[in-house]
């Protein structure tokens, strides 16, 4: 457990708005290890296009910004158009990159 003296770390979840119960598992997780969870704002919903999605994209590309790296939950292998844009976007923004894939292929 993270000293709560110290600065936490900030993690921004990335991945398909399919896996809801995938998202509220990790920001519960991470967010009792001592760190900071961003996630997007329409994990509930199906917004697929328009101005609302462009805002929320661009709204989590931010949190990104914010963060110190971005996990993302990569269920089943599944990495969709949204969330390979968002870890380009992490990449050259220099932040960690770290997939759930990898964190259960090392268990």
């Amino acid at each position: 457990m993270q000293d709560v003296s110290t600065k936490p770390s900030i993690i921004t979840l990335c991945g398909s708005s399919r896996h809801g119960a995938e998202f509220t598992y990790w920001q519960h997780k991470l967010s009792c290890e001592g760190k900071i969870v961003f996630q997007t704002q329409d994990r509930d919903s199906q917004i697929t296009s328009g101005k609302i999605k462009a805002i929320l994209d661009e709204l989590h590309l931010r949190k990104i910004d914010l963060s110190d790296e971005v996990m993302v939950l990569d269920v089943e292998g599944y990495i969709g158009e949204t969330t390979d844009r968002e870890i380009a976007y992490a990449k050259r923004k220099g932040k960690r990159v770290t997939y759930l894939s990898e964190i259960f292929r090392c268990i």
